[in-house]
């Protein structure tokens, strides 16, 4: 008796050993779709640890893309029907932006009187990219003031190369600032490089693409 519940356990970590392993994202879930087991695949496309997934609900990980494939399938469960069940689902990629491809449950158990678990496995079928920032908006004059502004020029220069005043180049300033909540000209410049109104990586720095006056 002994040396059978040895041998169970061997195998037992032989098959979770095989669990961790296999590259597709796989987890068991109890009859409710909360996640019991999951292995590192299926962990890394929830950006977590499998320990982490433990006990969360699988359908809020993967969200379904038709609700009545999910009753249907809870109903089926009810009634103790044992059949593959796949939904079509989306999630946010590790990396940013979503994925999207299906979750297949099958039911398992060791007798058919028994409460099944689900072992759940997902196929990856693609991926959305995040969705750009909009560039900000500014005038052709006031991207040409934000470009002598990165270069270093005061405010008699820039008037100078605009011709304008320093009164009319202090205004396109105060304007700037107010739309950004700039406190100054160092951090104007920077959310000026990080709304993608000036090109990265050019010197002199240039503006792109502004809108006409």
């Amino acid at each position: 008796m002994e040396a059978g519940r040895d041998e169970a356990v061997v195998w037992r970590n032989r098959a979770l050993t095989l669990f961790d392993r296999v590259s597709l994202p796989v987890a068991v879930c109890d009859v409710y779709g909360r996640v019991v087991l999951a292995n590192p695949a299926m962990a890394a496309e929830c950006g977590t640890t499998p320990g982490a997934l433990r006990g969360r609900e699988v359908l809020e990980l993967f969200r379904p893309q038709e609700a009545t494939q999910v009753e249907r399938i809870a109903e089926a469960l009810r009634l103790r029907h044992r059949s593959r069940y796949q939904v079509s689902v989306c999630w946010p990629a590790p990396g940013g932006g979503s994925r999207y491809g299906e979750l297949t449950a099958d039911p398992v158990s060791d007798s058919a009187d028994e409460t099944p678990a689900l072992l759940v496995m997902l196929r990856v079928r693609g991926e959305r990219p995040a969705p750009q920032p909009e560039r900000a908006r500014v005038s052709a004059t006031e991207g040409r003031v934000l470009a002598l502004l990165a270069g270093g020029a005061t405010t008699a220069r820039a008037a100078r190369e605009l011709g304008l005043s320093r009164d009319g180049v202090a205004y396109h300033l105060r304007r700037l600032s107010a739309r950004w909540g700039a406190a100054n000209r160092t951090e104007l410049v920077a959310r000026a490089y990080a709304s993608g109104v000036l090109a990265p990586g050019t010197w002199p720095p240039e503006a792109r693409t502004a809108d006409a006056e």
